[in-house]
């Protein structure tokens, strides 16, 4: 691991963090920030939502933030254009979608910058209609014998970009969704900021066939 004095003289990675609602990823990156401990610049933040809780984070912290909503765009290009022109005007280099539920494409500009957190180990219980609770109860519903949490690139189909990190905890025989869900966001916790120091440190590239990520 790189030291913690060399981490602090490379400058703070510039991001932009996509809501839809509570802001409980957003919430620990601004914790994390204001202690000295994650080394990122939130620049903007975007809600799909116009009553989405975590618009109180980002105005408690005095990060400017929009709000953008799908319904309001004919074409998925449309929105795509909506969503990112601000992004770019804000000079985030970094998108992080913190429990961000729409479907959103990605331009040329943006390929391999923008970064999700999947509450599953991908392939496994992932893809379209599967977030929040929804994945936690397929996993108890399937008998899985572990679960976890996914850091990865955002591609233009569902959870289905190149994998970053993965953290595992088991699925024990008495949990519930509920219950397997708080141990997964104790581990999505810890994976978001790790992630994004490795990037900030610029440890983190693909492998020329983009499907696999490589750290150093």
């Amino acid at each position: 691991m790189t030291s913690a004095p060399q981490a602090d003289r490379l400058p703070l990675l510039p991001i932009a963090v996509l809501i839809s609602g509570g802001g409980t990823t957003l919430k620990n990156l601004i914790d994390r920030k204001a202690k000295n401990s994650l080394p990122i610049d939130i620049q903007l933040v975007i809600s799909s939502k116009s009553n989405a809780g975590g618009l109180h984070y980002a105005a408690e912290a005095n990060i400017p933030s929009q709000v953008i909503r799908r319904r309001d765009f004919e074409s998925a290009e449309a929105y795509r254009d909506a969503m990112f022109d601000p992004i770019r005007k804000s000079n985030a280099a970094y998108v992080v979608m913190g429990g961000f539920l729409q479907h959103l494409l990605i331009p040329n500009d943006f390929t391999n910058r923008v970064i999700n957190i999947h509450p599953s180990l991908i392939p496994s219980f992932c893809g379209q209609g599967m977030y929040g609770l929804n994945v936690h109860q397929a996993a108890v519903d399937y008998g899985a014998k572990l679960s976890g949490c996914t850091v990865h690139f955002v591609d233009d189909h569902y959870d289905h970009g190149p994998v970053i990190l993965q953290k595992a905890c088991p699925v024990i025989d008495e949990d519930t969704a509920e219950s397997l869900q708080q141990r997964v966001f104790e581990l999505e916790r810890e994976a978001l900021p790790e992630v994004l120091q490795l990037i900030q440190q610029n440890r983190v590239s693909i492998t020329q066939d983009g499907r696999r990520v490589r750290v150093r």
